[in-house]
């Protein structure tokens, strides 16, 4: 079975004067997905998506959304939150949020801006104005406001900053159910962990170019697994270790391209007592740390 793209983007090119900012990408978006697009600071993906959504033109490259070139008519089928937060801080949260409803044309927006309240923990607030808000309420508001008109396709620029662990998930759980009604996600962050736990698909760029695509299985069964180990004594120097993180009691061993984790539990059974060895596979943070350091 074909799966239906909503995003398709081909050999995409920016440059800055003589700075090349995107060099040569490519990658799709499929429906009903969370896509995560990564990378440093600097790295080219506020770029990339204000390109996707026609703020800035490309140099070079074809981008596809919902199988034809950007137009007007596509905005009221794309939600954005911008990497740049904006909303007037003198009126309240109904009206601003009445205010984006109404510049995307939502009909019975009051009944929907109950909703959205309702859902995100903020009814309470309606009468509040934007100022008298917290950091993480203003982001709530920010992102109703890229939900509000039941967009199919969302792009949401670190929609978790300014959020607690409880908003995080209260954010992480509507987005995951969205995805369940067929709408893609395209999430830009540096949680890591979020991403871990939500995403389909991953796009990591670094300097302009593409580094990792694919599944978080596809790019994680390139990288070889860990070993962690618990221990009474003194860990010493292991031959087929490349790198050790030690935290005293316990430690983490990153070994060489070759080197057999049994051969490695042989060898410290020699050196301490270990009450537990186990393979860890590596974490998307840790996959993103040694790609962007090793660059």
């Amino acid at each position: 079975m074909m799966t239906v793209k909503i995003l398709d983007v081909k050999e995409l090119t920016k440059r800055f004067d003589t700075k090349i900012v995107l060099d040569n990408i490519s990658f799709d978006v499929g429906k009903g997905v969370i896509f995560g697009l990564l990378g440093p600071n600097g790295a080219g993906k506020t770029t990339m998506i204000r390109i996707i959504l026609d703020i800035l033109r490309a140099d070079h490259g074809d981008i596809a959304i919902f199988g034809r070139k950007f137009d007007d008519t596509l905005k009221a089928r794309i939600g954005y939150l911008p990497e740049e937060r904006g909303l007037y801080q003198k009126i309240t949260v109904f009206e601003c949020l009445k205010y984006f409803a109404e510049l995307k044309e939502v009909k019975k927006s009051d009944d929907k801006i109950d909703f959205w309240l309702h859902k995100v923990d903020l009814y309470d607030y309606k009468r509040k104005k934007i100022e008298e808000l917290s950091k993480g309420m203003q982001q709530k508001v920010q992102l109703v406001a890229a939900f509000i008109h039941n967009p199919e396709l969302l792009i949401l620029d670190e929609p978790f900053s300014g959020l607690d662990p409880l908003n995080t998930k209260l954010i992480k759980d509507i987005l995951v159910d969205l995805k369940r009604e067929g709408k893609s996600i395209i999430l830009s962050t540096h949680q890591m962990d979020q991403v871990e736990r939500m995403c389909d698909r991953i796009l990591l760029i670094n300097q302009g170019k593409r580094v990792l695509y694919g599944s978080l299985t596809e790019i994680k069964s390139n990288y070889k697994e860990s070993v962690v180990v618990e221990y009474e004594g003194k860990l010493k120097r292991v031959e087929g270790v490349k790198k050790v993180n030690d935290y005293g009691k316990y430690a983490e061993l990153s070994l060489e391209e070759d080197t057999d984790p049994q051969e490695i539990l042989k060898k410290l059974v020699e050196i301490v007592g270990v009450r537990r060895f186990e393979l860890k596979a590596p974490s998307l943070n840790e996959i993103f740390i040694e790609v962007v350091e090793n660059a």
